[in-house]
């Protein structure tokens, strides 16, 4: 039997309504323009979002990049949450490609940037000595929180101090159909103060592969050059859009709904394994305070935690029973709900767990350690 993939929601596979879509896929040269699949998905991204114009392209990291590209000029700053994909899980290209730097402000439990310091992180650009702010980016949802749905009035909030200082809000939305879903809103209160959106289609969404990005006519026009400059022009390329039309589309075959089914899953696993020994929280932004793992924290499809042993041994004996979680940043596990698990594999899940807690209890772990600086994760 195939094993229960809990490491990410990029595992998940084509459903069979994309299969048959992308072999039926009308297609052309994207370089050209001449592809009518690609062009129906960036318009179908950019009405949803309420956006002028959209750009596909091939990853989440690959969108922050082009987005970057499109709203800042060499040397210039950008202001992000310390622990978001930007800083940590993009292998510095906001620095190596775009040329830029990033003032890193410190994440809050609930994925959100102190408004207060946001505000006061501006640079003088009277001042030679010091960089000149061009963009604030946030995460939605945001990863290290435990997939914390940022809401309408704090990206409101948010983009009225960036609009204040005459600069541009990003949202790196890979998962932002978790948040939408999760907090019961239409898309355009999540994307409509925000300058500019990326969203991945291949996490949640379940399509093989590609993220969007939208925003107005003359910033799509930039970021499709930034595209050009990556290396990301596509030929072919409707084959791979078509999937993306059906994950976006209203019918019984579209996916955003659906994602309810992860949260719910999700959280059925967060409550079963608060109340084992040995599952403790995962600390730092995703449940700073200690003791048992708080199930409340679980919204979307992340669950977070921590175990009071050697996390490899446990990591390795979930594997032999079937079971696949992924070691995170501050000594924490993984575990992220998508399409193709179901109730029966949670069921199946918690038994393992249980099982591998009982099998490695006598390898304790080593404690996190508070001051050591987030790593990159998993996508």
């Amino acid at each position: 039997m195939p094993p229960i993939d809990l490491r990410s929601d990029t595992v998940t596979k084509p459903t069979p309504a994309m299969r048959r879509a992308m072999a039926d896929a009308e297609v052309g040269d994207d370089v050209f323009g001449d592809d009518p699949t690609v062009h129906r998905l960036e318009e179908r991204a950019a009405e949803l979002l309420g956006k002028e114009a959209g750009l596909f392209v091939a990853s989440g990291a690959m969108g922050n990049i082009v987005a970057q590209l499109g709203h800042l000029q060499r040397g210039m700053e950008t202001i992000a949450g310390g622990e978001t994909h930007i800083v940590i899980d993009e292998a510095a290209g906001h620095a190596v490609i775009v040329g830029t730097s990033i003032r890193m402000l410190p994440d809050l439990p609930d994925g959100t940037l102190d408004l207060a310091l946001v505000d006061g992180a501006f640079r003088d650009a009277n001042d030679v000595h010091q960089p000149i702010t061009g963009l604030v980016t946030i995460e939605n949802t945001h990863a290290h929180s435990g997939g914390q749905p940022l809401t309408p009035d704090y990206t409101a909030a948010i983009a009225t101090i960036a609009h204040g200082h005459g600069v541009p809000l990003h949202v790196d939305g890979a998962r932002l159909w978790n948040a939408v879903v999760a907090l019961g809103v239409r898309p355009t209160d999540l994307s409509g103060p925000a300058d500019s959106v990326s969203f991945c289609l291949s996490k949640g969404l379940a399509c093989p592969i590609g993220s969007l990005v939208v925003g107005s006519r003359d910033f799509i026009w930039r970021a499709r050059r930034g595209r050009k400059l990556v290396g990301g022009g596509w030929r072919q390329a409707g084959i791979l859009a078509a999937a993306g039309l059906v994950a976006l589309g209203d019918g019984p075959d579209g996916m955003i709904e659906r994602l309810a089914e992860d949260h719910a899953n999700a959280r059925r696993l967060a409550d079963a394994l608060a109340e084992l020994d040995g599952i403790v929280s995962p600390g730092f932004a995703a449940q700073p305070a200690p003791g048992r793992l708080d199930p409340e924290r679980v919204r979307t499809n992340f669950v977070l935690f921590r175990v009071e042993r050697d996390r490899a041994a446990f990591l390795a004996a979930l594997e032999r029973r079937g079971v696949l979680m992924v070691d995170y940043p501050h000594g924490q596990i993984r575990a992220a709900t998508h399409y193709g698990i179901t109730s029966d594999d949670i069921d199946e899940t918690i038994v393992a767990v249980r099982t591998a807690l009982e099998e490695t209890a006598g390898a304790p772990g080593r404690p996190a350690d508070p001051h050591r600086l987030a790593t990159a994760a998993p996508a």
